[in-house]
């Protein structure tokens, strides 16, 4: 479908030489949001709130270290011939959630070996503050026109998206073509899980079901939805979704981990940290 209509600034503000652009605004809002989230839940459940605070430092860095990596790879011709300090320009955009994660969880792992703590329980109390924060970084690709459908066709637009908000299918309409916004299907999904994880963890769950819980819900939704992008990174030498395959085995692993850890003994404790009755 055709279309004309003007486009958001991508710049937040400019002071001098330094640009800062929504894209990163947004991103930020996501972590700090989580964050409050999270450092509220460990209070809640008595746990001190720094061991939250000192892992979300250390893990932010190192999500968007993995997640720029992951995707430089995917992308590697894009790169190959362009100015070598374009890979680092994440206010560009290209960054991949699954690079992230693996970042986080690597960080996390590590982190709570070294702090002697229950790696599942801060996963458990850190989950629902993921989900929303991708939820509302899925706004800062909005911002930079990307992570986009293919083309709308007259009648989806007259059926359906003609309803949303404007200002969403104006910035939808990029080059004389309107696309359709599956940065809002992702965030709108991801918010779902987030309201699902609260209600998960109100029925005290075995620990680690509620972070994995959230590993099924964002793969499942993000395997239909990927499979509307157009900008999406393929499994090198085929027509192969890299996000999709990865969904797949996300939720295989996931669903498989739960099953074992509650067979096999391995899940003693609750959410709330009570021992569970035999």
């Amino acid at each position: 479908m055709s279309c004309n209509a003007p486009s958001l600034d991508r710049v937040f503000l400019e002071l001098g030489p330094l640009t800062i652009y929504w894209y990163g605004v947004i991103i930020a809002f996501g972590v700090f949001i989580g964050l409050y989230l999270a450092t509220r839940e460990s209070d809640r459940l008595g746990l001190d709130k720094d061991l939250v605070i000192d892992l979300i430092v250390f893990a932010i860095p190192a999500a968007i270290i993995f997640a720029r990596i992951y995707y430089v790879i995917f992308e590697w011709d894009r790169y190959a011939g362009a100015p070598w300090w374009d890979v680092f320009a994440v206010w560009e955009g290209g960054i991949a959630i699954h690079g992230a994660l693996i970042g986080s969880v690597l960080t996390a792992i590590i982190y709570t070996r070294v702090k002697n703590v229950s790696f599942w329980q801060l996963a458990d109390i850190i989950a629902p503050s993921l989900i929303l924060g991708q939820a509302i970084g899925r706004w800062g690709n909005f911002m930079n026109q990307e992570a986009h459908g293919g083309p709308v066709s007259e009648a989806v637009y007259n059926n359906f998206l003609q309803y949303l908000p404007d200002f969403i299918m104006n910035q939808m309409c990029i080059e004389g073509t309107m696309y359709h916004p599956t940065f809002l299907y992702e965030s709108l999904w991801n918010v779902l899980i987030f309201v699902f994880l609260l209600v998960l963890r109100r029925y005290n769950p075995v620990r680690g079901e509620v972070f994995l819980s959230y590993v099924i819900a964002y793969s499942a939704g993000r395997f239909f939805i990927e499979g509307m992008r157009m900008d999406s990174l393929y499994v090198p030498g085929t027509d192969i979704r890299m996000a999709q395959l990865i969904s797949i085995v996300l939720i295989i692993f996931a669903a498989g981990l739960m099953i074992y850890r509650r067979a096999s003994g391995m899940a003693k404790r609750r959410y709330d940290g009570k021992k569970i009755k035999k």
